[in-house]
């Protein structure tokens, strides 16, 4: 039994209990019957009074809470739909009570979710706005009056997110370019003179309107100002040049140069300023010494033909280079001429580089034949002739690639330009060719002479007999002493000296020598001898004993030293400028003619 009917219960009691002590209490008294029942007539009254009042007001409670469920669930459906949430659905039977109570609280509760969603949707509107006037872009679209959705908010939220980067974006990319901008107006001297421009440099950074159509303006206005700036930098740096150039050719001293020093760096307006008044002073400067600026101007067009390789027809070709009327119009003339070079020289700058390497390395080439020419090189002093040699090798190789090389990259320029490379007056390979050809016949012209000069000391010697030579001085060798006299078959043969060594040259074989006879001054016949107890030396040792060689067995007599008697001898003596050049005469020369000519000198002397 719940304890709401045991309290019934007890209530019940009670009352009966307190009837039967008023009773009583009435009978002790003596009240009338009558009375008895007016008084209890009253106290029925009082308890059915009081009964009915607590009956009506609990009525009224239940009323109030079936009419506040009522409400609830009004508002509970309305805030369901407004939050786009399901309907609310009370879980099992309940009490009117509790479920006012879970209404009540469920209301309560998606209030609070309402009133924070419109809190947040206001904040974003804000901040929306915000960004949207600073990036001057169109407001989010979304109803202010209705209770935006989960979905909805995140949207937005991200919308706002988004504008924020793009403003930091914006905003980064407008300090640098305000940066650039107060820069180049700085070097330029400029000073804003737009309202644009006064509201990038002056106003505050976070007042400036982020829109595209701004950032756009500003890098045009950069460009602009990069522009101006590349192009007074351009113009600085031409007054500079001409400025140098006429310092060159005025010959102006180093402490008017100094002068001026300060202004040969940046490109601002007063830089460009002094500049050009430095310029304009020189200008009248040359005016004043037009002949000296002519004579530097004409020694830099020398220079240029040089490079250039120009041949005396195109030299020849500017008249006004010879000319000797300094005026005006002459110097504009050099000028002009010394620009068409400059340009002409830059165009074909790696060609004529080139060419010039070629040149170098002709010249280097020249040098080694020169000196592969030269007796005296087999001195070999420091290992010079080992150096030579590889290097002369080394050149013989690299010349023919650097032609090649030379001629391909001709060929491509012609092609590309239409017209025809020259150098010195004609095309390069024609050049080159010519230059091949005429140290050919070079060499053919001084072989020729080595020939026709052997042949006259051959014929010489055969006649009068070889004349004595005196020995250089070498190292090791001491002084030679003259020795017995050997016969071969009755035969006499020339003295050596320590110089001077008999033996056969390339495997020839030793000869007998004519027999002596007068001298043609008459005097006695001189008795030859050989050096006795003395080495022969070999054959090449510093370029020692050149002068005695055989020529195909054919014994080449040599020189006498101071010491020794002068004798005369009737052998064959050839003298060839280089080792090399001998070797080659050797294989062109007939062994049979030269035993011949010596048989018949023979005879013909006997």
């Amino acid at each position: 039994m719940r304890r709401s009917a045991v309290l019934a219960e007890e209530s019940i009691v009670c009352l009966q209990k307190a009837l039967t002590h008023l009773r009583e209490i009435w009978e002790l008294i003596g009240i009338p019957e009558d009375q008895r029942l007016q008084r209890t007539e009253v106290v029925k009254k009082h308890i059915k009074d009081l009964l009915d009042m607590m009956i009506a007001e609990e009525e009224s409670l239940k009323e109030r809470l079936i009419k506040s469920i009522s409400s609830c669930q009004k508002e509970l459906n309305t805030l369901c739909s407004e939050l786009h949430v399901k309907p609310f659905q009370e879980e099992g039977e309940t009490t009117i009570l509790q479920l006012e109570k879970d209404l009540r609280t469920q209301v309560e509760l998606m209030q609070k979710q309402k009133r924070e969603r419109k809190q947040e949707l206001k904040l974003l509107q804000e901040q929306d706005q915000e960004l949207c006037e600073i990036l001057c872009m169109p407001h989010y679209d979304t109803d202010s009056a209705s209770v935006p959705s989960l979905d909805a908010l995140s949207q937005f939220r991200q919308h706002v997110a988004t504008l924020r980067e793009t403003k930091a974006s914006r905003r980064e990319e407008f300090v640098n370019i305000k940066r650039q901008i107060i820069l180049c107006m700085e070097e330029l001297d400029h000073i804003p003179d737009t309202s644009f421009e006064r509201d990038v440099v002056c106003e505050d950074e976070d007042a400036f309107c982020l829109s595209l159509e701004n950032i756009a303006t500003l890098q045009k206005l950069l460009r602009q100002l990069e522009m101006r700036k590349s192009q007074n930098e351009a113009v600085c740096e031409g007054l500079r040049a001409q400025i140098r150039e006429l310092w060159d050719r005025l010959q102006v001293p180093e402490e008017e140069r100094e002068a001026v020093a300060t202004v040969m760096t940046g490109s601002k307006a007063k830089v460009r300023k002094a500049l050009q008044l430095e310029v304009d002073r020189l200008e009248e400067l040359k005016m004043q010494n037009m002949k000296k600026v002519i004579e530097a101007i004409r020694v830099e067009l020398a220079q240029y033909w040089d490079q250039c390789f120009y041949s005396q027809e195109q030299r020849q070709a500017f008249a006004p280079f010879y000319a000797e009327d300094y005026t005006e119009n002459l110097l504009q003339l050099h000028d002009a001429e010394i620009v068409r070079l400059r340009n002409y020289y830059e165009v074909h700058k790696e060609l004529f580089e080139g060419v010039q390497k070629w040149e170098e390395s002709w010249r280097l080439f020249l040098e080694f034949e020169r000196k592969a020419s030269d007796p005296s090189r087999f001195t070999n002093r420091g290992g010079n002739l080992l150096k030579e040699e590889k290097q002369r090798a080394k050149l013989q190789k690299t010349l023919p690639k650097l032609e090649e090389e030379l001629k391909a990259r001709i060929d491509m320029f012609e092609q590309e330009h239409s017209k025809a490379f020259v150098v010195n007056g004609q095309k390069f390979m024609e050049y080159v060719t010519e230059q091949w050809e005429t140290h050919r016949l070079e060499k053919e012209r001084a072989k020729q002479e080595r020939q026709l000069k052997n042949k006259k000391q051959t014929e010489t010697e055969m006649l009068y007999g070889s004349a004595p030579r005196t020995p250089s001085k070498r190292r090791g060798l001491g002084p030679s002493t003259p020795g017995k006299v050997r016969k071969l078959n009755t035969t006499t043969m020339s003295s050596a000296t320590a110089n001077s060594s008999i033996r056969p040259l390339f495997g020839g074989t030793v000869y007998r020598s004519p027999a002596s006879r007068l001298p043609p001054s008459g005097s006695k016949p001189v008795i030859t001898s050989t050096c006795s107890g003395q080495k022969t030396p070999r054959a090449v040792r510093h370029g020692a004993n050149k002068e005695n060689l055989e020529l195909n067995g054919s014994f080449l007599s040599g020189g006498y030293p101071d010491s020794a008697p002068t004798q005369r001898n009737f052998s064959v003596n050839s003298v060839a400028s280089t080792y090399s050049e001998f070797a080659r005469e050797l294989s062109k020369a007939s062994k049979s003619d030269a035993t011949s000519r010596i048989l018949n000198s023979t005879n013909i002397q006997s």
